[in-house]
């Protein structure tokens, strides 16, 4: 049984969470609640649990009924992103709750009988790379993705041992990938440290795209904390591998992975991409360069739905920019015959297949493969992958 009361008095609590949180958009949603819940050590842990719940479902509408007040769209969006529906049945009573329904229903009855319109939560349809569904795109948006694991080969037995050991639920994606329902605390399993990654499926996925061989000079040039870099050695440890990053920070960060992940045989140097690299590299060549670059991560606001409602068109133009400056300078370091793997986890065209295009007519570089990794089809992040050849 609902206590309207209960709920009334949750919603207040949510409503200055986010007053409080408007002061501050700059920062992650997740780095904020861990301050607000510090600063308000009084909430309990099932309060801070909701909070964060209906805090998190409030940005996944994106810019829908925004001329309604707060307490509307977080109504709104508990009846999209939930199955108990609990603000709904108090701020929506009018509205049919039918708990089976399924989000296509869910959005007509919406549509229908409040302000709420499925094209206002994601605005930006025009703008999507080729192939990407944009319904199936935003209505992922209203549901929380995967955890994703990666497991290091010579370990997949022990850690899916450990697992089930532990009785974590989780559900096996290919030989090496394993789902799990977002949250699921995995430090506390003994012995599996250092044996699997966390990854999401889609950045897995890009794995199949490198095409490396033992004794090859690679550079992950925009390595951030390593993830496609440890994918590479992996799959390839004979790999001569470089790493950068423009934060010194990061890459102690992607230190502590490797140290962990037990690899050693790597360099790693600090390299700012706005500038010409050839101060730090010199006339190094390299066999192979994976260049993650820096977007707008409209591919993963599933996780970070923050990001949406706050979303500038203008930001395209400007990852992009930044894109096509950062490949234009790694690809001096490149060899010919030899491949720049191109990656962002954006789902915008301009940062996608104009960088491809861009770099094919300024360098000549011959695309050899390139596609959309539609994560929204599974509880995953979407992204963007090319391989590009030099000549």
């Amino acid at each position: 049984m609902v206590s309207e009361k209960r709920v009334r008095q949750q919603l207040q609590t949510v409503e200055r969470l986010l007053h409080e949180y408007a002061g501050e958009r700059g920062v992650p949603l997740a780095r904020f609640l861990t301050g607000f819940y510090k600063r308000n050590r009084q909430m309990g842990s099932k309060d801070r649990r909701t909070a964060s719940q209906w805090v998190y479902q409030y940005f996944r509408i994106g810019t829908a009924a925004q001329q309604e007040e707060t307490t509307m769209r977080i109504a709104m969006a508990d009846f999209l992103c939930s199955d108990d529906c609990t603000v709904a049945s108090v701020i929506l009573p009018h509205l049919p709750v039918d708990r089976s329904a399924d989000i296509s229903e869910k959005i007509a009855l919406l549509e229908a009988n409040t302000t709420f319109r499925l094209d206002d939560v994601f605005p930006f349809g025009q703008y999507l790379s080729a192939g990407i569904d944009r319904r199936s795109l935003v209505e992922s948006l209203f549901i929380q993705p995967d955890l994703y694991i990666r497991l290091r080969p010579r370990y997949r037995e022990a850690v899916m041992a450990a697992l089930e050991g532990a009785q974590i639920d989780y559900r096996p994606v290919d030989r090496y990938t394993v789902a799990l329902p977002n949250g699921t605390a995995l430090t506390g399993i003994a012995g599996i440290a250092g044996k699997y990654e966390v990854q999401d499926y889609s950045s897995q996925q890009t794995g199949t795209y490198f095409q490396a061989a033992d004794g090859e000079r690679w550079w992950d040039a925009c390595a951030g904390a390593g993830g496609k870099s440890l994918l590479l050695l992996d799959q390839w440890p004979g790999v001569d591998l470089l790493v950068s990053d423009t934060r010194r920070s990061i890459l102690r960060n992607l230190d502590e992975r490797f140290e962990l992940a037990g690899i050693k045989g790597y360099r790693q140097k600090v390299i700012d991409l706005t500038n010409d690299p050839a101060g730090v590299l010199g006339n190094t060549q390299f066999d192979g360069i994976i260049l993650d670059a820096p977007c707008t991560g409209s591919g993963t606001w599933g996780r970070t739905p923050e990001m949406l409602a706050a979303f500038d068109r203008q930001s395209i133009n400007r990852f992009a920019a930044l894109q096509r400056q950062l490949a234009a300078q790694v690809i001096k370091h490149l060899k010919p015959g030899k491949p720049l793997v191109y990656i962002t986890c954006s789902v915008f065209a301009e940062e996608n297949e104009g960088v491809v295009a861009y770099l094919q007519d300024a360098f000549g570089l011959d695309v050899k493969q390139s596609t959309v990794l539609h994560g929204y089809r599974h509880k995953a992040d979407s992204m963007f992958v090319a391989r590009l050849v030099a000549r």
